[in-house]
């Protein structure tokens, strides 16, 4: 069968995600964790350090405005890392998906550099994370940061990051069992959520007030 970004929807919305053993790879597959992982929304953890990066603006936050560059990023080599899990063809799909309004990026640029950001998919009031980038210290923590806010404010309820890291422990994210994240998921799809906010910005003041007044 032929994978087209219907057939991605489809499959977020079933529990399971894509991913490929390179860039160049031709193949990809689909993926079924037995253990999850998420990011509570009502449990993320911002310690002092951040907050007062946050609160510094040392960058400005966009959101969709370099969607390709985001991806592009995520799928470079990095200090540990020298393959990636996104071929072309999965950026292809997820480009098309931004086109189409279900893929979205979260980006911290300093001046007219982009400094790191983070991309996924929305279905109703769930965020499928799928990859992060920094080329300047905590500019993607930063960008995480105004996720949250954003999802909070926006009404989502499932902040899906697939797999968990030591860095994302660090916010409180958590792992749980498949069929728990299958029934959470299933609550997530058929809630609204506005990503966009209706057009509204958020300034830094307006999204640590949010992350506090939901901790």
């Amino acid at each position: 069968m032929k994978i087209t970004p219907d057939v991605v929807l489809k499959a977020y919305a079933t529990g399971i995600f894509p991913m490929s053993d390179g860039r160049d790879e031709p193949e990809m597959y689909w993926v079924d964790p037995n253990m999850r992982g998420i990011l509570p929304l009502d449990g993320f953890h911002l310690s002092r350090r951040l907050r007062r990066k946050v609160r510094q603006d040392l960058f400005t936050i966009r959101i969709d405005s370099a969607f390709e560059k985001v991806m592009t990023a995520c799928a470079a080599p990095a200090s540990g890392r020298w393959t990636t899990w996104i071929n072309h063809e999965i950026q292809d799909l997820f480009t098309t998906l931004h086109h189409r309004g279900f893929a979205h990026s979260v980006e911290a640029w300093d001046g007219d550099q982009l400094a790191g950001g983070l991309y996924g998919i929305t279905q109703g009031a769930a965020f499928f994370g799928e990859s992060m980038f920094s080329m300047q210290a905590d500019a993607s923590k930063v960008a995480l940061v105004h996720l949250v806010a954003r999802l909070r404010l926006g009404g989502f309820t499932l902040l899906d990051t697939q797999f968990i890291t030591d860095h994302l422990r660090q916010f409180g994210a958590v792992e749980i069992a498949r069929a728990e994240y299958h029934s959470r998921l299933s609550v997530a799809l058929s809630g609204p959520g506005d990503f966009s906010l209706s057009g509204r910005s958020l300034s830094s003041a307006a999204v640590l007030q949010s992350i506090t007044q939901t901790s």
